[in-house]
């Protein structure tokens, strides 16, 4: 896998070229499956997000139906412009109100990332069979390391690349649909509303890449 990784970027770097001329793109509202592993291989969770692009708000939910005996059951609610996130726990009706550190989500290519390379990831010459995409890299903010994502021409998100310490991470997309399909995974749930922001300990970056660590 690291070796995969290792080979993957250094293409990306010799692909490079005009990045002056680009500038990073919105993505639209989204509806889709995700899946965070390890570069070790461990499926850390397996999931649906929905996320609202406009109103930088973001729902993950570990798939629960067909569920990995490696993956957490995470069930997150994130709002990037309040900077509050909500870990629920609908079966028992409970949830935990935290603040965010960092703003970093998989969804959306940051203001201030580096444009890389542009890629043809299949076989361009055969129709059905290539797909281009855009490669944007840069630092991590809160936390030490580099990132590298990938994206279509249209700025629907594929996978990111996340190098750090102690975890590196591949976040990958798929079945993605360019709408939102249920609005109100995006609300607090009833039994979430009036609840406190709990105190960060010292020394705590929560981050939605953190709540996988």
């Amino acid at each position: 896998m690291y070796a995969a990784v290792t080979l993957f970027v250094f293409v990306c770097m010799t692909a490079t070229a005009h990045a002056e001329h680009h500038q990073p793109c919105h993505s639209p509202n989204m509806t889709g499956s995700m899946a965070v592993i390890t570069m070790k291989g461990e499926v850390k969770a397996s999931g649906a997000f929905t996320y609202d692009s406009m109103g930088k708000r973001l729902r993950f939910r570990s798939n629960e139906s067909h569920p990995l005996n490696s993956s957490m059951g995470l069930d997150l609610l994130m709002f990037f412009e309040e900077g509050i996130f909500y870990e629920i726990d609908s079966k028992n009706q409970s949830c935990e109100k935290k603040a965010l550190q960092c703003t970093m989500h998989p969804l959306a290519i940051p203001d201030d990332a580096r444009f890389l390379a542009t890629l043809n990831v299949g076989n361009p010459s055969i129709e059905g069979e290539g797909l281009k995409v855009n490669v944007w890299t840069g630092s991590m903010s809160d936390m030490k390391g580099q990132y590298s994502m990938s994206v279509t021409m249209g700025c629907l998100p594929l996978s990111v690349l996340y190098f750090s310490e102690p975890t590196s991470f591949l976040i990958s997309h798929s079945d993605i649909e360019i709408e939102i399909k249920d609005p109100d995974l995006l609300v607090v749930p009833t039994f979430c509303q009036g609840q406190p922001v709990e105190e960060t300990p010292e020394g705590t970056v929560n981050s939605f890449l953190n709540s996988f660590m």
